[in-house]
């Protein structure tokens, strides 16, 4: 990966829907030239899929919370990790080190709806203590991070 695929990630970064030539002209680049780096971005790896940024507050969704979780014991880690994958109020799961053996991001449209992830969170067997933290407002929520450095250097 060079500074070229570097500015066209950046880019696409920006507004995933623009087109080969949108970006070629936006980098100096060919139409064809874009479009076959794209491809290898895209067949390496790197470039994982497309997807929208949803304004969760104009879906109603105006609740955010942070939930720690430790489990009683590593056993009851599958089982977890598919409660987590089937309740569509996590939007994010991340095991960690630590005290707490995961950190939850759960996004609902109340009180009522927190309290129903809590109680399914709570209610698993294997939940030995967790400690929720209501978001007040979100700073900063990058879906894609890129490096700030030249790649060339």
């Amino acid at each position: 990966m060079d500074n070229i695929d570097m500015k066209i990630l950046k880019c696409l970064k920006g507004n995933a829907r623009l087109t080969a030539s949108s970006i070629s002209e936006e980098i100096n680049l060919s139409v064809s030239a874009v479009i076959e780096r794209i491809h290898k971005l895209e067949t390496s790896g790197l470039i994982k899929g497309y997807t929208i940024d949803i304004d969760q507050k104009k879906l109603g969704n105006n609740m955010v919370a942070l939930m720690e979780v430790s489990l009683k014991h590593p056993d009851y880690y599958e089982g977890f990790v598919k409660l987590v994958q089937d309740n569509n109020s996590i939007a994010s799961c991340y095991y960690q080190t630590g005290e707490f053996d995961f950190v939850l991001r759960i996004v609902t449209d109340t009180t009522e709806g927190l309290d129903n992830a809590y109680k399914d969170i709570k209610g698993y067997e294997g939940v030995e203590k967790t400690e929720t933290h209501i978001v007040l407002r979100t700073i900063k929520e990058e879906l894609a991070l890129l490096p700030d450095r030249d790649l060339d250097k």
